[in-house]
């Protein structure tokens, strides 16, 4: 249980992973989208714009934004290849040194999302519902660290911004990945995609090896609104959530695996893990207004 994040030194630091500007088809600048995200109780901004040569291949920053209390991370949504039948490659690196190379002759999605995680950043395959991921692609990325789970912009695109069937199916399989829920931000008019879905990390200090070194360790969990404070998991045995108020509380493994327990300002939920088999399980928390939180997947073997 070593990547829970709740018996980790430090604080919790509220982040966006996925952001657009208008350095590629957002429609604010840099400083302005961070600025909105600063005013609205975001600790770190990650700048996410497309890295592609129409948009000349942009590592976006916001340096004036920088303070104590703000942090913006540059990275890049990658593209490079094709997906097996979907499409051309969508990837998330957080954390790109400001030097990350171009793409190559002939690179594909799997080789430049190497040469991002070589290059220090957090890597994360991108909403897989949006554009109809299949397994083999996700797995031919190799060891990356996420899935996206969830994609706030999808849902008033294409209804389509919940991607937990991949990571549930490549996680009943003993595949280890993290998730991460996301804006991916453009602040486009005809969709509410901002202040949909965040990450909230744990780390002892707001700087930007933190909070890279924490996503890595999984010590984090996304949240469309309710807030998980711990998760103490006895395996075998069960498995007890504390939380803000919440009108459901689920704990899911392999297959049709759950126990749940549904009320009205639920904040302290044990449930029975006595006949779950396979890998792992995760928490989920679902609130009266119908936002959620996810806790990573939990493995009941730690070197597994």
């Amino acid at each position: 249980m070593r990547n829970l994040p709740f018996q980790q030194p430090g604080q919790f630091w509220r982040g966006n992973l996925h952001t657009h500007t208008d350095r590629s088809d957002g429609t604010l600048s840099p400083e302005a989208v961070c600025a909105y995200y600063r005013d609205n109780g975001y600790d770190f901004l990650a700048l996410t714009d497309h890295y592609m040569e129409r948009f000349g291949y942009p590592l976006t920053d916001a340096p004036s934004l920088r303070s104590d209390t703000f942090l913006p991370i540059v990275g890049a949504e990658l593209h490079a290849g094709e997906t097996s039948w979907s499409g051309l490659w969508h990837i998330l690196a957080v954390g790109l040194p400001p030097d990350f190379p171009s793409n190559v002759a002939d690179e594909d999605g799997p080789q430049i999302a190497t040469r991002a995680m070589q290059a220090g950043a957090f890597v994360a395959a991108a909403h897989p519902a949006w554009y109809s991921l299949c397994e083999a692609d996700v797995l031919s990325l190799g060891r990356v660290h996420a899935i996206e789970t969830y994609n706030g912009t999808s849902a008033d695109h294409n209804d389509r911004p919940d991607s937990w069937y991949m990571l549930d199916a490549l996680s009943a399989q003993g595949y280890r990945y993290f998730a991460c829920a996301t804006d991916d931000a453009h602040f486009h008019p005809l969709r509410a995609d901002v202040l949909r879905g965040w990450v909230m990390v744990k780390a002892e200090t707001l700087t930007q090896d933190n909070i890279l070194n924490a996503l890595k360790s999984g010590h984090f969990y996304s949240s469309t609104g309710p807030q998980i404070l711990d998760v103490q998991v006895d395996p075998g045995e069960c498995v007890v959530v504390r939380c803000s108020p919440a009108s459901s509380v689920f704990v899911t493994g392999k297959g049709w695996m759950a126990r749940q327990e549904h009320g009205s300002g639920l904040r302290e939920v044990t449930l029975s893990l006595r006949d779950f088999r396979g890998p792992y399980c995760r928490v989920t928390v679902r609130d009266a207004a119908g936002g959620r939180a996810w806790s990573n997947p939990i493995w009941f073997e730690e070197n597994q």
